[in-house]
């Protein structure tokens, strides 16, 4: 199996251009590991379909599968582009959450940067539950796969290896959920760390930031239709939401290196 490793903001996936495999929970597994595999934080297939112009799978490192992925989704855009499969830079890509619109920023022939148009987010309210003893307030959205954004005044210090696996794991959360720890730094500037479902602590969730920005914008802190900066832990993303909560996601995509497994 021959795959590329891509990244955006250090959230890292294998990408694989072909069939899913039967045995696919056991490769992303086998593939993800960080000491006995490539390291990621779970795969990437892309097909073609006759809906758009293309598909994408995720598939995370506990071989879960996931609906999207917002940082995924523009390695997507560079990988089929820079690697010839389209010449278009607009693209329709179908995934578990719907038909994505990708706007390719190219450049000397190279996709430099994405805009994905991620659909409305859907802000259904605060919500207290008991985590780890103690009573924690989030904001639920939902933009194709389920955030628990957790309002701090400082999101460096969250607790993201107890406090978020425990919140991702409640039973109030059927299935899990992904959790966001955000602050605000600035006007139109907010810092932010994710515990991912599926995947644990990851550098950056392009869904979760474009969570984050609309239960912030549903607040009243920021207004609708500004672009937000978002700080991770690998590097900043700029979401916009407007006034029907419909949100656009900026950011870069990058190739780290091709590889080939012969384990499967």
């Amino acid at each position: 199996m021959r795959f590329t490793k891509m990244q955006g903001l250090g959230n890292d996936y294998l990408y694989v251009f072909g069939e899913v495999p039967e045995n696919i929970r056991e490769v992303s597994k086998t593939l993800s590991d960080r000491h006995f595999g490539a390291g990621s934080d779970g795969m990437i297939f892309i097909n073609r379909v006759e809906e758009a112009d293309f598909s994408m799978r995720i598939f995370n490192a506990d071989g879960s599968e996931a609906k999207m992925c917002g940082n995924g989704i523009r390695c997507v855009g560079k990988y089929v582009y820079d690697k010839g499969y389209t010449d278009k830079t607009e693209l329709k890509i179908l995934t578990l959450s719907g038909i994505k619109t990708l706007n390719l920023d190219v450049s000397d022939g190279k996709v430099k940067s994405v805009s994905v148009d991620m659909g409305k987010a859907k802000v259904l309210g605060e919500k207290t539950i008991q985590a780890l003893g103690l009573n924690v307030s989030l904001t639920q959205v939902d933009i194709g796969n389920p955030h628990a954004v957790i309002f701090r005044k400082d999101a460096l210090s969250a607790p993201l290896d107890t406090l978020g696996k425990a919140v991702e794991t409640n039973p109030e959360f059927k299935g899990g959920i992904n959790v966001e720890f955000i602050s605000v730094l600035a006007e139109n500037k907010l810092r932010m760390r994710v515990w991912e479902r599926g995947s644990g602590i990851t550098l950056a969730c392009g869904t979760g930031a474009c969570a984050s920005v609309a239960a912030i914008v549903e607040k009243g802190v920021f207004a609708a239709g500004e672009e937000i900066e978002v700080v991770l832990d690998g590097g900043s993303l700029f979401i916009t939401v407007d006034k029907d909560f419909n949100v656009t996601m900026r950011g870069p995509a990058e190739f780290v290196f091709e590889g080939e497994s012969m384990a499967f």
